[in-house]
Parts: structure tokens; C-alpha cells; sequence
């Protein structure tokens, strides 16, 4: 493994996220249904944030209230501070600033579903909620796990196999394997590969997939009311095909 990163780095891994994941509200559905609500509030908190592309663009199409990213990646972090007149702060959600009055607050790019364990969301959820004003709303989304999204993680799907050239010029390809399946916790690989097959970089992630009702459950406790939850970025309901839960929860 120590090879491995070597040549290629957490600062490459963190330059690759933003080739594979452009932050685009005006081409991108999931993206453009975050823009809006960044743009409406005074403050934002971005909990993983990770290079802080969403927070970023706010302050570029101009944003000037309070903006602050939140991610326990130091190599995220690194390129998100490119950028000065936002606030980046190095931890995870349930270290989140209490008593911050913050309008809103974000998990974007499926990051709430990094929080494995009961305990992961019930501080996460506390912590989010303490950064909250009375009346703040927290906007994210996890994936359905009807849809089971999981069963095309493979490199025997075309469509998971990625090709790209990344900011340094190299050729790659990124795709993904799971490892396990237990309860609601997906275990997954991510490999990032030169187009001959050799191996740069291995990746691995565990995420939770929580139905609508245990969501549910886990946000009425942490004291939030749910507003709204669509199934599509279209604001479609909550259906039984639909492959997300978009959650809009209130501060009581």
C-alpha cells in the first residue's frame, strides 16, 4: 500500500473527486436542487464538504452571508482553502459548532450515509441540530435501499467503469467492487487503475442504507420535524421504485 500512495496521493485522490464529481446546478438535477437552497440562506453549513466545490461556487455567483465547510479529509481541505473568504473546518459532523445559528445545513453527495454505526448518527443529528437556529433547516440525501444501487458497484457493469484523464494528464480508470453485505451496511472498494489494469490506489468505504421509516425514527429523536422527503431530484414522493430519500428536516 505504501507504494501505492506514493504514486497516487491523497492530494491526487482529492483532485480526481473533482474531475469525477463537477459541481454543475445548471447541467446536474442533484445539484441544481442544492443551489437554490445554498443561495436562500444567510448561513450555510456544508457538513463533508469535502474540496468545498458547492460552497465555492455560492461564494463565486455571490453569496455574502456566512458559508463554512466542515470535512475530516485534510487533503479535501487543502483545495478547498484555495479559496479564503470561506470558513473550512477540519472534523466530522458531530463535531459541527454548537450554537451557531446557522440557516442551513447540508449533506450532499450521499455523505450522510458514511455514518455507519447508531451512535455515528444520533451525534451527527445532535450536532447538526445544536449548529441550527430555531426554525434552520438540514437538506441531504441517502439512497433508497430498495433500489439496492449497491448490485451494480462491479466492473462487470460498463456503466460503473470510468475512464478519465485527471489533472496531472494521466489516463485512469475508476471503478468499484463490494465486499459485503451486512444488514443495512455496504462494504465497497474503490480502485483507481492506469488503462493497462495497473493498480494505483484501493479505497474503502462502508455505507449505511436506511429506510424511510428508521430515518424517520433517527431524526424525530435528534428533535428535528420533517418538512418534506422526495424519491427523485425532481421532486417526485417517496415511491416504491424511487432510488432516493431527499430529506428536508426543520429545527423545532
Amino acid at each position: 500500500m505504501a507504494d501505492t500512495v506514493a504514486v497516487f496521493s491523497d492530494a491526487d485522490a482529492a483532485a480526481l473527486y473533482d474531475v469525477l464529481n463537477p459541481w454543475d446546478p445548471d447541467g446536474r438535477s442533484d445539484d441544481g436542487f442544492y443551489f437554490p437552497f445554498v443561495m436562500g440562506a444567510e448561513s450555510v453549513l456544508d457538513v463533508g464538504c469535502g474540496t468545498g466545490a458547492m460552497l465555492r461556487l455560492a461564494r463565486e455567483r455571490g453569496h455574502h452571508g456566512r458559508l463554512v465547510g466542515l470535512d475530516p479529509d485534510r487533503a479535501a481541505l487543502k483545495r478547498a482553502r484555495r479559496r479564503a473568504d470561506v470558513e473550512w473546518v477540519e472534523g466530522v459532523a458531530a463535531e459541527a459548532e454548537s450554537g451557531a445559528d446557522f440557516d442551513l445545513a447540508t449533506m450532499t453527495g450521499h455523505a450522510f450515509q458514511d455514518l455507519v454505526t447508531d451512535h455515528d448518527v444520533r451525534a451527527s443529528l445532535a450536532a447538526i441540530y445544536g449548529a441550527l437556529r430555531r426554525g434552520g433547516r438540514f437538506v441531504f440525501e441517502t439512497r433508497h435501499p430498495q433500489a439496492r444501487a449497491w448490485e451494480g458497484w462491479t466492473p462487470s457493469n460498463p456503466d460503473d467503469v470510468v475512464d478519465v484523464v485527471d489533472e496531472a494528464g494521466r489516463a485512469l480508470q475508476y471503478w468499484h467492487d463490494v465486499d459485503s453485505v451486512v444488514g443495512d451496511v455496504v462494504t465497497i472498494r474503490g480502485t483507481v487503475a492506469l488503462p493497462d489494469g495497473t493498480v494505483l490506489r484501493v479505497f474503502s468505504e462502508s455505507l449505511r442504507f436506511l429506510d424511510v421509516a428508521a430515518l424517520g425514527e433517527f431524526l424525530d429523536g435528534a428533535g428535528f420535524e420533517i418538512k418534506a422527503q422526495y424519491g427523485s431530484w425532481d421532486r417526485e414522493p417517496v415511491t416504491a421504485s424511487s432510488r432516493e430519500i431527499i430529506t428536508i428536516a426543520r429545527r423545532r
